[in-house]
């Protein structure tokens, strides 16, 4: 979750999850949940894309995303994070993540492109993504 200074602490493990998923599917948009506990991000769930353009977009799949939710719940987690890859452009937020981007306040981290993988943390504030200072721990 992003801190009010404009940096989001991601734990390593939780950095090579979304790495190992990015890999998995290079040539494919791949996306997720982040949970956080207590304000620390503890949790990061794989998503299902739906995409019709899977190469260029994501869409979570509902089913997928709501038993995601479910079990954040269940566990004390709330969302504190969604993340998805650009396999062959910048991360940074595209004009469709803006279209679709729903969670004000959460960090949207984006992973690409391949084979280098760089990630960035942005902050949705309900009208325009916002650069975070990502540390990992």
């Amino acid at each position: 979750m992003p801190g009010a200074a404009g940096i989001l602490n991601l734990p390593a493990a939780l950095a090579a999850a979304i790495r190992a998923h990015a890999a998995e599917l290079p040539a494919l948009e791949v996306c997720g949940l982040l949970g956080a506990r207590d304000g620390r991000l503890c949790s990061s769930y794989r998503a299902h894309n739906v995409a019709t353009t899977p190469a260029r977009a994501f869409l979570m799949e509902p089913a997928g995303q709501i038993a995601v939710m479910k079990t954040m719940r269940a566990l004390g987690e709330e969302l504190a994070g969604i993340y998805h890859s650009h396999p062959a452009t910048a991360p940074e937020p595209s004009p469709t993540d803006a279209a679709l981007a729903a969670y004000p306040g959460v960090a949207y981290l984006i992973i690409g492109p391949w084979p280098d993988c760089e990630l960035r943390a942005w902050r949705w504030d309900g009208t325009r993504f916002h650069s975070l200072a990502l540390v990992l721990r």
